[in-house]
């Protein structure tokens, strides 16, 4: 039985690894991708983070798991890759970032992911789980300096001589703050774009899941059982920030800075022209239900100068990443678990940082947000030093574990099994992956189907979409929707996303008899 090493990042372009872009330094992911596979064309099954997240874990689509949106709850009922693992004899364990639940919790859907539960140190002294399917967990919930900042991360700070720790932190927002809050009053103020972040690295939360991510490799070594273990990175999310000397390694005028090519709005959906805007109104997208935000939907002007402030500074939290992760993979190494362990590398989503005119998380579903990065090693299985250009999806990615392990992929999965492609079998790629992203009830709902050429979205209640053809057009500028000479390859392409989407309909068993 394999064992399974799932590490994540949260929101990382596909294109920040530096065997891909001498730019940036990751020698630990470049040594990884050389004794397993770096696959240059997969895709999240949604750009943001509770809906991916939830998928990982439980095979399906977030339309089927049902968190289909930030600020939504995996329900726990929902079955899940860990506890098929749990069955199967598995130590299961997460460090790190969760995001399964939102942050607030009222009584119908209770979250333990949410204030003021958060900060209630207590509690998380005493709680490891279980936690959908996971026998521990230890988890934080917060992006770089922000105030949700707590959970098991800041019981570790403490620990560490650290009975300040709050000071490293922003106050919480309004809607958040209550009397108890131990981040109510904090003094913190967040750095400029590329100053460092003041925090001490000993205390950095990467170095909190490398060292309790190694503290479970110790465990599960001399227990010698099977596991499942997610190291769980909250980095490059924005705010963008790291403390030195990451902070320093990249120059803001050595970075390529991506720019808006003028026109290339004009024939797209309206919510593209609109980030343009200084104050676009966007309100055409709010609803009574789920309109508390929406990614993307806002202006996107930033000046040339913060963007490559934003990107050397993103530069350094990836390379600061890449060292902590390297320090996993060494324990892997010292405790003689390499060869009998798959190890996965991937991020939720991608990022913008100027491409298209677009920064951060953003509706729209060009590469940039949707790729990611994605490695898989298994030393005599998976095929060493290649590079895979058949589409994957990250929906797939608890059925092709369950297969590494030997385990039989439960029904309810609508992900696939990757196993025979992942070790080199091209004649099993997918044809085509599907992206989801659902945000408001009736107002934002956008689907994409991308298979070995086209890349095509469509939008709920609406008659206008995108198009783009990947192999002329790279750069996804000309939008084919509308085009008269590209009116049949668009009928093609929707009867291939209507046909994809029918077959991922879930079947939980096989129909028995004849009735």
């Amino acid at each position: 039985m394999k064992n399974i090493l799932l590490i994540t990042t949260d929101q990382q372009h596909w294109n920040t690894l530096g065997f891909l872009n001498d730019e940036v330094r990751t020698p630990n992911l470049d040594r990884l991708a050389a004794r397993g596979c770096y696959f240059s064309r997969a895709y999240t099954v949604n750009p943001t983070c509770t809906p991916t997240r939830c998928s990982w874990i439980t095979g399906t689509y977030p339309s089927q798991h049902g968190a289909y949106s930030l600020g939504t709850k995996l329900m726990e009922n929902q079955p899940t890759v860990n506890a098929e693992f749990q069955k199967a004899g598995y130590r299961t364990a997460l460090i790190g970032k969760a995001h399964f639940q939102p942050l607030l919790s009222p009584p119908e859907y209770p979250s333990l992911e949410s204030y003021p539960l958060l900060h209630n140190l207590d509690f998380w002294r005493s709680f490891h789980g279980p936690f959908y399917g996971f026998d521990h967990v230890e988890l934080a919930r917060n992006h770089t300096d922000e105030g949700h900042a707590g959970q098991h991360y800041a019981l570790w700070m403490a620990e560490k001589g650290y009975p300040d720790w709050r000071e490293y932190f922003s106050p919480n927002v309004p809607c958040y703050q209550l009397p108890e809050d131990p981040l109510r009053n904090s003094s913190h103020r967040s750095p400029l774009p590329g100053a460092p972040w003041d925090i001490p690295e000993e205390i950095h939360y990467n170095a909190w899941i490398a060292e309790r991510t190694n503290a479970m490799l110790d465990e599960f070594s001399a227990n010698r059982k099977p596991f499942f273990l997610w190291a769980s990175f909250f980095d490059p999310h924005p705010p963008y920030m790291v403390p030195e000397p990451y902070a320093s390694l990249y120059d803001p005028a050595q970075v390529t800075v991506p720019e808006f090519t003028p026109g290339e709005f004009d024939d797209k959906p309206p919510h593209f022209a609109m980030t343009r805007q200084e104050n676009p109104d966007f309100s055409a997208y709010r609803t009574d239900e789920g309109c508390n935000a929406l990614h993307g939907a806002g202006s996107h002007l930033l000046d040339r100068e913060t963007r490559a402030k934003n990107i050397a500074t993103m530069y350094g939290m990836v390379t600061m990443l890449d060292a902590y992760i390297g320090k996993i993979l060494d324990q892997l190494d010292a405790r003689g678990l390499t060869e009998s362990t798959l190890v996965i590398f991937t991020t939720d989503h991608g990022d913008f940082l100027g491409q298209h005119g677009l920064v951060y998380k953003a509706m729209h579903h060009y590469d940039d947000l949707l790729r990611v990065p994605l490695i898989a090693a298994l030393p005599g299985v998976i095929p060493s030093g290649a590079t895979s250009a058949d589409l994957q999806s990250t929906v797939d990615l608890a059925p092709t574990m369950l297969a590494f392990a030997g385990l039989p992929v439960p029904r309810f999965m609508t992900g696939l099994n990757r196993y025979g492609n992942w070790c080199g079998d091209h004649a099993q790629a997918r044809r085509h992956v599907i992206i989801e992203n659902h945000h408001n009830p009736t107002t934002f709902y956008a689907k994409t189907l991308v298979n070995d050429r086209y890349k095509i979205t469509v939008y709920l209640n609406a008659s206008y979409g995108e198009l783009f053809d990947l192999r002329d057009d790279p750069g996804e500028l000309t939008n084919l929707w509308d085009k008269p000479e590209c009116q049949m390859l668009k009928q093609q392409l929707l009867l291939e996303f209507l046909q994809a989407d029918m077959a991922i309909e879930p079947m939980p068993m096989p129909r028995i008899c004849g009735a």
